[in-house]
């Protein structure tokens, strides 16, 4: 199986892999912690044991390694090769008991619905922030939708649509990956005091740009258990690119049989809306038939 490892190669796909490894080194019990109560939060569900969770674009994997911890049989894939490893690796440290069977790491896309068809179908399909980098976000959604057993919950979260702001952060991702370390280094330091000038940060945005003060090792962790330098770089770089309005993924979900349970909007800002759609019996042949 190819991975991602031509594409990045060649300016046409960020790095997650890479970025999800300096990750590794931060994942703490407090990161953990706070990624699992992130999974039952939206899910309104403390206890996944017995049921099947397939992380659809695993990255470092912590999101893997919360559903163990709430029992769930957890199969997990990546198509970026170092975000396979990153996944194995905290597999090992964590969850070595688990091994092949109630925790399986393995290569593969979210394009190719012959590979996710040999996976089977899960009570849980769990996808934060991977979709809109698959080059396809609609043909990739179409596909993970039909990995969801019915009865069964679709957990994803999609890029907000922005409009011009959305087109503009575009380019900004295209001139990244097709430039050299120079130049990401000097996106990435404008993204940086972009947002914090939008924090109202000013007088802290020049001074840690002017000073390039060494990070700490160690940063309190965000919302989920993620970390504010990763998420910025992952931001800057992030390509592929796709976008959506939470209308546009209520209507194609909708279509498909499933209701919408729980929304999370970004309130129309940069970021992601999240979202848990059920399956329902009752709708579900209907609704892959058309």
């Amino acid at each position: 199986m190819t991975d991602a490892t031509a594409e990045i190669d060649a300016g046409k796909r960020f790095a997650f892999g890479a970025n999800w490894t300096e990750f590794l080194r931060l994942v703490d019990d407090t990161r953990i912690d706070r990624a699992t109560e992130s999974i039952k939060v939206m899910l309104t569900d403390s206890d996944l044991a017995g049921r099947r969770f397939l992380d659809v674009g695993s990255g470092s994997g912590l999101f893997s390694l919360a559903a163990r911890k709430i029992g769930a049989e957890v199969v997990s894939f990546d198509y970026d090769a170092a975000a396979v490893a990153c996944t194995a690796e905290l597999r090992r440290r964590y969850d070595p008991a688990a091994g092949g069977t109630q925790w399986q790491v393995l290569q593969g896309s979210a394009l190719d619905l012959d590979f996710l068809t040999s996976l089977g179908q899960f009570d849980v399909v769990y996808s934060w922030g991977v979709l809109h980098h698959t080059g396809d976000m609609w043909a990739a959604l179409e596909n993970v939708t039909s990995a969801v057993r019915p009865g069964g919950r679709l957990f994803i979260s999609i890029y907000n649509d922005q409009g011009r702001s959305s087109r503009n952060w575009r380019r900004v991702k295209q001139l990244y990956n097709g430039s050299g370390p120079l130049v990401r280094r000097l996106l990435t330091n404008g993204a940086r005091v972009h947002f914090m000038l939008q924090s109202a940060d000013i007088a802290g945005a020049v001074y840690r740009t002017a000073r390039r003060l060494p990070r700490p090792t160690k940063r309190p962790p965000r919302d989920r258990g993620m970390d504010a330098e990763r998420d910025l770089v992952d931001w800057v770089g992030g390509w592929p690119f796709d976008v959506a309005k939470p209308e546009q993924i209520f209507e194609f979900c909708h279509d498909r049989g499933f209701l919408l349970e729980k929304l999370k909007t970004c309130g129309g800002g940069i970021g992601c809306n999240e979202f848990v759609f059920k399956l329902s019996s009752g709708l579900a042949a209907a609704g892959r038939s058309g």
